[in-house]
């Protein structure tokens, strides 16, 4: 068993607007992204639980020519918000890390 954090090339995120955060998974080889989307541990669920969301608030898409997953979601707070800790929300990635993906 690996971790996305593991097996992806980059994870990143960024915002897509004051209120949208957007993640991008992405990965250098055909085989390991093909284990990942088979497996289906990263999906639109799996990201909704790991920001205590519902599934239905999470944009999730599949990029097969570009080897990579992307989902975007509702930012916690808008941002320039005074509680808005991370301004470009670039270091929300994290909780997606450590996913879980059956296999060698």
């Amino acid at each position: 068993m690996a971790t996305i954090g593991e097996l992806a090339r980059l994870i990143r995120s960024k915002n897509a607007g004051p209120f949208v955060l957007t993640f991008d998974i992405m990965f250098a080889d055909r085989e390991v992204y093909e284990r990942v989307k088979q497996s289906g541990a990263l999906s639109r669920e799996a990201v909704a639980a790991r920001y205590n969301l519902p599934a239905a608030d999470v944009q999730f898409f599949v990029c097969d020519n570009a080897l990579a997953f992307k989902a975007s979601i509702p930012r916690p707070f808008f941002q320039g918000d005074i509680l808005d800790s991370d301004g470009h929300g670039g270091q929300q990635y994290a909780p997606l890390m450590d996913i879980e993906i059956p296999g060698q």
